[in-house]
């Protein structure tokens, strides 16, 4: 039977495997073959490993033919953010620090993917220990959005986004520590997942900042995303922030929004800053949820301007501390040197990148003991009251829309300033502050870039169903997402 990944999504995918249209070999040779074509080109994939992924295909095709019942997503070609450990890899976080580092052990949420069916094709690119909004801080390559190849596909998760717009995985697997799902996902043109704090297993994920860090999903649509929140959403005693979640995610996908009240945000649709055409699509995205039966509520959000402030302080804080763990002696680059304290400072200046050794100074100089209590707690402070702003605001309504980037996907070094970097996560890092489920999904292209333009979804904590439920039905008023045409050009 002839098939095509790229017409495909990870649901109808798995239907045909199971009713024996398809097996999940054929499937696996096709995804290399598209990656072979293609990832010249985008530069999504760190590593590729055919042997674990043709093992896993074979292991469905037998299930199949024994008649026994296969998992929800079986045979779905999946990729993982390099920051998440699997047995059988490396595990990088693209940087030269940990070059060559094999895993010993395989994250929880990778282990659930693999268990609900998935195909593991490889490890995807990102920023330096997910420290980026652009994924130019890699120390192995560059990113593509596959859009536009002279266009960052955001980060830190690029390479997740990038892989599945240029339709070489159909589920992968991010990290969301201030935007790095969602902004990717928004500037790459697929839906992308930061669920509520807890629902995911961090297990077996390099920790940026444990506070603020969530897996989740990348997909083609709404309804794959759910079905992999599902898979993911399981209690793990090893993660001692995970919640025993009982959601059914996948039921909620019924379409109907009616009597939803959605919470519009309209200082930030209009703020300074963000583009026109950005603002000309939310406010259609408005429209079209009015014809859908939802209620549009006006809402505010007194504190989200201090969010970036205190992000940028509790961030690089807890980072400083999880990169102590990188001391070059008992695993990462390890320099030379003739004692024991210029081996590790040497080591560690080698084998950090620009934007992690920032990252580090900066969570060292905010926890010094002089300086701990001028910004460290302040900061927590400003935590307090953005968390309380989403639940004064959940009273009034579901579900909250907003931008969830500024404007659409820039070029490479169109942005060398850090600081200016930092604000292209704007709209995106009070939800990790609060720790709320949000989802990015694409509402069409600019008129003036031509590039995918986004919508932000956000619901209150443990209440991802129902943004699933208003994800979906919004989803319905556009295209299907397509993969990128400048992938399938002279194919």
């Amino acid at each position: 039977m002839s098939f095509s990944l790229d017409s495909l999504s990870a649901v109808e995918l798995s239907k045909l495997i199971k009713s024996g249209g398809v097996s999940a070999k054929e499937v696996t040779e096709q995804a290399y073959s598209l990656i072979e074509s293609r990832d010249d080109k985008v530069q999504a994939f760190l590593e590729l490993t055919e042997d674990l992924a043709f093992s896993a295909a074979q292991k469905i095709d037998e299930a199949r033919a024994k008649g026994e019942e296969l998992p929800a997503l079986a045979g779905v070609p999946m990729a993982f953010k390099d920051n998440m450990n699997l047995i059988g890899t490396h595990t990088t976080c693209a940087s030269k620090m940990l070059e060559g580092f094999e895993s010993v052990y395989t994250a929880t949420c990778v282990q659930n993917m693999l268990e609900a069916g998935g195909i593991p094709l490889g490890k995807l690119n990102l920023d330096e220990f997910a420290f980026g909004s652009s994924t130019e801080t890699s120390y192995y390559q560059t990113t593509k959005n596959p859009h536009d190849l002279e266009r960052v596909p955001g980060g830190s998760s690029g390479g997740s986004a990038a892989s599945v717009a240029a339709g070489e995985s159909l589920i992968t697997l991010g990290s969301d520590t201030g935007g790095s799902i969602r902004q990717p996902a928004a500037f790459c043109g697929v839906v992308g997942l930061k669920p509520t704090y807890g629902t995911v297993s961090r297990y077996g994920v390099v920790a940026f900042a444990s506070s603020l860090d969530q897996v989740g999903p990348f997909s083609k649509t709404v309804e794959d995303n759910a079905y992999a929140l599902q898979a993911l959403a399981k209690k793990d005693p090893r993660d001692v922030t995970s919640q025993n979640i009982t959601a059914d995610f996948i039921s909620q996908l019924t379409g109907d929004i009616r009597g939803k009240k959605i919470g519009v945000v309209s200082s930030m649709i209009e703020a300074k800053g963000v583009s026109e055409e950005t603002k000309r699509a939310l406010r259609k995205a408005q429209e079209h949820l009015k014809d859908l039966g939802a209620e549009l509520i006006e809402v505010e959000l007194p504190h989200a301007e201090s969010a970036m402030s205190a992000y940028y302080v509790i961030g690089p804080a807890e980072a400083f501390s999880n990169l102590s763990r990188f001391d070059a002696v008992r695993y990462g680059h390890q320099a030379k040197a003739s004692n024991l304290g210029d081996q590790t400072s040497h080591s560690r200046y080698e084998g950090f990148g620009p934007e992690v050794r920032r990252r580090i100074l900066l969570g060292s100089y905010i926890l010094s003991s002089e300086l701990y209590h001028e910004y460290y707690y302040p900061a927590q402070q400003v935590r307090t009251l953005i968390t309380k702003d989403y639940t004064d605001a959940f009273e009034k309504c579901d579900v909250i829309l907003m931008p969830c980037s500024p404007r659409t996907a820039f070029k490479f070094g169109e942005i060398d300033d850090p600081t200016e970097m930092y604000l292209s996560d704007m709209f995106t890092v009070s939800i990790n502050i609060a720790g709320n489920g949000g989802i990015s999904l694409p509402i069409g292209f600019g008129d003036e870039s031509g590039l995918p333009i986004a919508a932000q979804l956000v619901c209150p904590a443990f209440k991802d169903a129902d943004l699933l439920k208003v994800a979906h039905a919004l989803e319905g008023c556009y295209p299907k997402v397509e993969v990128a045409k400048i992938m399938k050009a002279g194919e």
